[in-house]
């Protein structure tokens, strides 16, 4: 195949990744999700005495997990708190996004770091009135590890049981259609066909790996490096897929009504959410260490080095949404049959970005055709 086919076929495949496979209930769609619950309480953030913004306090939601390694440190290290001033910050985690698409809905929580799959179902839903998404979070940070003794080429997965985390998940639709561009069949309800998709919790995926029941995973960090830390080989990297090596794994999402009710709040989260951004690549070692502390007062323990450490480094934070991706990545799950065409026109709202990253002598950044500038 000449080599300009095999870069459209890549880049088909890695559009078609980020969105989830729209098959029965679109609630049932996450990303990266492990149950569909709320996991801890809301925190109350310390304000730091300063001036009060117009809302006494701004409820923000993002997963127990680093490829939400902004909110994870900027709370951790009270960067986000520091741009708020005397309005105090309340946290809630969250396993999966259908809970936390839910929340914002409900008004229990204002902002959200988010994977691109549920924000997208829950503007498609709400037929474009519940949120928009105003800014980039994370790029990265999935991997399809496999037994080594079993699998050492990509051919080798044919008739193997490989796990992904959720039916129509983020990950799931990115190994079904990289089956696909192989010629295989599996059918995406079942997950039955020339490779076995097993769908199974993020936590399980070790045991069920360790025990040799499923062959391998297309799975997010750090369960990747879980994996690996079992006797695992990285096979791919999904961001070899992607044009630049570039795919985002997380944004930021906010309620549409509590947008147009505080936009100084929204801009001093996000002037957090990027001075945390700066801090961490500024700080890697630092960064890495803080985010872990998190986990370990949201979870009881903290990740161990040996997985830590490579998952850290598989995961880029970045303040850019990658929105021209989204368009591609929407034709291309229409074109394969996945969804009907959806209005994304006006997903995004970067208007408060731009004006953050001005101030802080950075470019604006784009939302393509899907929102204002």
């Amino acid at each position: 195949m000449p080599a300009a086919a095999r870069s459209t076929r890549r880049r088909a495949l890695a559009a078609v990744a980020a969105l989830p496979l729209l098959i029965g209930a679109l609630g049932a769609c996450g990303y990266g999700s492990e149950k569909n619950s709320t996991t801890a309480g809301s925190a109350p953030g310390k304000n730091t005495g300063g001036k009060k913004l117009s809302a006494d306090t701004v409820r923000i939601g993002y997963f127990p997990n680093i490829t939400h390694a902004t909110p994870l440190v900027g709370e951790q290290e009270g960067l986000l708190q520091k741009e708020l001033g005397g309005t105090k910050l309340r946290s809630t985690t969250f396993n999966a996004g259908p809970s936390e698409i839910e929340a914002l809905n409900a008004g229990s929580i204002d902002i959200g770091w988010i994977g691109p799959s549920p924000a997208i179902n829950g503007y498609v839903k709400s037929n474009g009135r519940s949120l928009r998404i105003v800014s980039g979070s994370a790029s990265g940070g999935v991997k399809l590890v496999v037994d080594p003794k079993k699998i050492s080429s990509p051919d080798d997965l044919k008739g193997k049981r490989i796990a992904t985390p959720q039916k129509g998940n983020t990950q799931d639709v990115a190994f079904l259609h990289w089956i696909a561009e192989k010629g295989w069949t599996v059918d995406p309800q079942s997950g039955k066909g020339d490779v076995s998709v097993v769908r199974t919790d993020n936590k399980v995926t070790p045991d069920a790996f360790k025990s040799g029941s499923v062959d391998g995973a297309w799975v997010p960090e750090p369960t990747a490096s879980k994996l690996v830390s079992e006797g695992g080989k990285v096979l791919l990297d999904e961001s070899s897929l992607w044009p630049d090596g570039k795919f985002v794994i997380t944004n930021v999402i906010v309620s549409q009504k509590f947008l147009d009710a505080h936009p100084d709040v929204v801009e001093a989260v996000l002037r957090g959410s990027v001075r945390t951004n700066a801090w961490i690549k500024a700080n890697p070692e630092k960064a890495k260490g803080s985010a872990n502390a998190a986990l370990k007062k949201l979870s009881g323990k903290e990740l161990p080095a040996a997985i830590i450490d490579p998952a850290w480094k598989s995961i880029e934070v970045l303040d850019d949404p990658l929105a021209a991706s989204l368009e591609a990545e929407a034709d291309h799950a229409v074109k394969a049959g996945l969804l009907q065409k959806p209005d994304l026109s006006g997903i995004y709202d970067l208007t408060v970005l731009n004006k953050v990253l001005k101030a802080e002598g950075r470019p604006a950044v784009t939302a393509a055709k899907l929102g204002k500038q």
